[in-house]
């Protein structure tokens, strides 16, 4: 194209002010910095000149089509990288989608922790200086019979803490079936080197034996550590220590024992699927010394780590200075009371906790829930997918209840034009995305993790995906 072409085209391509009256931008005025929008208003303008000097494009678009390129790329930046998704995966506590989502109570106390200031460390009877350990310390113990609490910012976290202040140049015994990866490459020998003491392995994969934490023990021992295998199984030809024999044993030594129980269960094990896991307060009972756990899976709180045992051993790690680049902050902490205070009624708690309310709920409800949004679907899809209810598997996920499968209904869908593969695409890039699995050539979305109200937000964004289908 010749360059006098090629100038001519190019002064009738919109000015910046001409589209920042469009109806679109100025929407997004509104919401967006001014600034942000004239920045993209000239790099979009900036883009269409090159195309048309290259001659990929032949004539200037319209202001009504710059217009849309700007909205689009507008939303794009300006839009938050960490936002809500919907869960249709099944998967309860799902680490790529943050894990537990919060109770009604956490979320409100979140808000008002969060928009105001607090006595985060202020003793309000006093006037003094407080800890803000404070605010969960007593809940703590109250629920698991323990004498002293401590909350840092995850369990790996609690476990170095412990180890560091407890154990640092010393050995602790630990069986090697026990020695586990927690995700992300992160291992239980490589949290123990980091703390300074040495690891002792006794046992084998599949067994070990009280004999054997016995024949390890000497001079330079300074915990028994019993791990539960919280994010695995191993099935079969196997044996264990209890808490119970190790606690036996350590005291014939004078050794403290700890127990690392990951997913922390806080309530009575009444429900089949948690016949498996450790409950703090038993392990208390059964008078080990330290017991570390998390807050954001099996309690269904924030992210936290949570140390509960003897005090003696407590104030040890409250007063080592790795306790203060680990502590944790008022969000957690508003959060983490808040939820715990729904366990003082068990009841309460499996009824508002979102995490264990999806965990057991019984098969009549999601199938009703299920065939809600196979109603929904089938009405919003017409004629471009077909959809059924089939019977499924959920899971706890999270690293908590392995092995465990929980019967569920699942919505499938087989859609006409394009694969399943390529819907789930669209659904993850879609507004809100919808993260789904796939099955045998077929999208399926399960509501055990679908929360109140998402039934008819699904059905929307799956026909938004296939209008253009």
């Amino acid at each position: 194209m010749a360059a006098d072409a090629t100038t001519g085209i190019m002064r009738r391509l919109p000015a910046v002010e001409q589209i920042l009256r469009r109806p679109a931008v100025q929407e997004l005025l509104s919401s967006c910095p001014r600034l942000v929008v004239v920045e993209v208003v000239r790099e979009v303008l900036a883009g269409l000149r090159r195309e048309l000097r290259s001659g990929y494009r032949k004539e200037a678009p319209s202001a009504g089509e710059v217009e849309q390129l700007v909205a689009a790329l507008v939303r794009s930046r300006w839009r938050p990288r960490m936002r809500r998704v919907i869960n249709a995966t099944g998967v309860v506590l799902h680490t790529n989608l943050g894990r537990a989502v919060l109770s009604r109570a956490a979320l409100e106390a979140l808000a008002e922790v969060a928009g105001h200031y607090c006595n985060l460390e202020l003793d309000l009877d006093t006037g003094a200086r407080g800890s803000r350990q404070e605010h969960v310390a007593e809940l703590l113990c109250r629920l698991t019979g323990a004498e002293a609490a401590l909350v840092v910012n995850n369990n790996a976290a609690a476990v170095l803490l412990a180890l560091t202040a407890l154990a640092s140049g010393r050995e602790v015994v630990v069986s090697r079936g026990q020695l586990v990866e927690i995700g992300g490459s992160f291992r239980l020998p490589d949290i123990m080197a980091v703390s300074g003491a040495r690891l002792v392995e006794v046992g084998t994969t599949n067994k070990t034996y009280l004999e054997d934490y016995e024949r390890a023990a000497g001079p330079q021992t300074a915990l028994l550590l019993r791990v539960h295998a919280s994010n695995f199984r191993i099935a079969g030809f196997t044996q264990q220590v209890s808490a119970a024999e190790l606690v036996g044993l350590g005291r014939r030594l004078g050794v403290p024992v700890m127990e690392d129980q990951g997913s922390g269960l806080l309530l009575p094990r009444q429900e089949w699927l948690f016949r498996e896991e450790p409950v703090a307060a038993g392990s208390i009972a059964e008078g080990v010394d330290v017991v570390t756990f998390s807050g954001d899976k099996l309690l269904g709180g924030p992210q936290a780590g949570i140390i509960v045992g003897k005090a003696e051993y407590l104030n040890l790690m409250r007063r080592h200075p790795l306790a203060r680049a680990l502590r944790v902050d008022k969000l957690a902490l508003a959060a983490l009371e808040a939820t715990l205070r729904l366990y003082l009624d068990p009841a309460e708690a499996a009824r508002s906790i979102p995490a264990l309310r999806a965990l057991t709920l019984p098969q009549e409800e999601l199938k009703a829930r299920a065939e809600r949004l196979v109603d929904l679907l089938a009405a919003a899809l017409a004629g471009r997918a077909e959809v059924q209810l089939v019977a499924g598997r959920s899971e706890a996920g999270g690293g908590a209840l392995p092995g465990v499968e929980l019967p569920t209904f699942l919505v499938e869908i087989r859609p006409g034009l394009v694969s399943a593969r390529e819907l789930a695409d669209r659904l993850r890039r879609a507004d809100p995305p919808v993260i789904a699995r796939l099955r045998e050539g077929a999208l399926v979305l399960d509501v055990r993790t679908l929360l109140e109200g998402e039934e008819a937000l699904v059905a929307r964004t799956l026909a938004g995906c296939l209008k253009e289908v």
